[in-house]
């Protein structure tokens, strides 16, 4: 079982920047592969990005693709989202996933945080 708590959320203007945080428990990190999604208002839940268990490779949605940077830190047992650029297309509910996969159509994620609103104004 993993335990996943986002923060970070908020209102920022168009342009704007944000960082999203995501501390996990319940295992050892640096074993989890981690993601991070998003459900904006009467859209399905999709995916952002995704980062390796030690870091080293890095997946993105083409939403986001040089606008977003997933990071982590397995000493602090936190999964970061650095938003810039942000736009209001970009205004969702934001949650953090561990044990992260892809079937080859689609990301999943085993266990999910209780999410973080994202607001970008115009």
């Amino acid at each position: 079982q993993v335990q996943v708590v986002e923060s970070g959320g908020g209102l920022v203007q168009a342009g704007g920047s944000l960082r999203l945080s995501c501390a996990a428990s319940g295992r050892t990190f640096s074993s989890i592969f981690m993601g991070w999604f998003r459900q904006a208002p009467g859209k399905e839940r999709e995916f952002v990005a995704s980062i390796s268990r030690i870091g080293g490779t890095t997946y993105y949605a083409d939403s986001v693709k040089g606008r977003f940077t997933i990071a982590r830190d397995n000493v602090k047992n936190t999964v970061y989202l650095q938003m810039n650029s942000l736009n209001p297309e970009d205004t969702a509910v934001y949650y953090c996933a561990a044990e992260v996969r892809n079937n080859g159509r689609y990301w999943r994620g085993d266990y999910w945080g209780q999410g973080t609103q994202v607001t970008v104004s115009s």
